[in-house]
């Protein structure tokens, strides 16, 4: 759908200089998702895996972050060598509602109700980032904190548009179960891609 050179905007690696590679296509139709457009793939046009490692390597950082849509629908192991051998760190966004294929340096899994991930991909979870969007969130984060491995990061993150509401509730959140962590969108915050 699009890629482009931006500093990382939430989670573990927040504030990390990356090249964002944005696959078009997604079946799992998140109500507040920020790039719809991403859905239907057929909109976007294609590009070969050398092109794309071409664009990004143009860039100082060798961290590519290959979001979407949902990036798991596909297989990602031509991509994952690619970038690899150009010198890059490989790091997906995932809702998790596949199983991940290629060869990632960092799964961050952020699972959606409406369409639950596999274990397989949350067996696979580096981070695992749970966006609050009201107050049965926090079980829904708990249930699926239980499916990663032990050296997973956790993270609530508050709904964009309910950010106001949500964020104190995550903050007293994790100042009761402070294996969980806060992450924003600061992105949004500083107005950048």
């Amino acid at each position: 759908m699009e890629h482009f050179y931006t500093l990382q905007g939430e989670g573990f690696h927040s504030g990390v200089a990356s090249y964002f590679i944005r696959l078009g296509g997604c079946d799992v139709g998140c109500v507040w998702c920020d790039v719809k457009d991403s859905w239907d793939a057929s909109k976007h046009p294609q590009m070969n895996v050398d092109d794309i490692v071409s664009i990004a390597s143009e860039n100082p950082a060798r961290v590519a972050v290959i979001t979407g849509g949902e990036p798991a629908m596909y297989d990602l192991t031509a991509l994952c060598d690619a970038l690899h051998n150009a010198g890059f760190q490989t790091h997906i966004e995932t809702s998790g509602a596949y199983p991940i294929k290629g060869a990632l340096d960092w799964v961050t899994v952020s699972p959606k109700k409406f369409k639950a991930p596999v274990d397989e991909a949350l067996a696979m979870a580096d981070e695992l980032k749970v966006v609050v969007f009201n107050k049965h969130d926090f079980d829904w984060a708990e249930q699926h904190a239980t499916k990663v491995p032990d050296n997973c990061k956790l993270y609530l993150q508050p709904e964009w548009d309910k950010r106001d509401s949500m964020t104190t509730l995550i903050i007293e959140y994790i100042k009761q179960h402070p294996q969980w962590e806060l992450s924003l969108q600061t992105h949004k915050y500083i107005n950048i891609p």
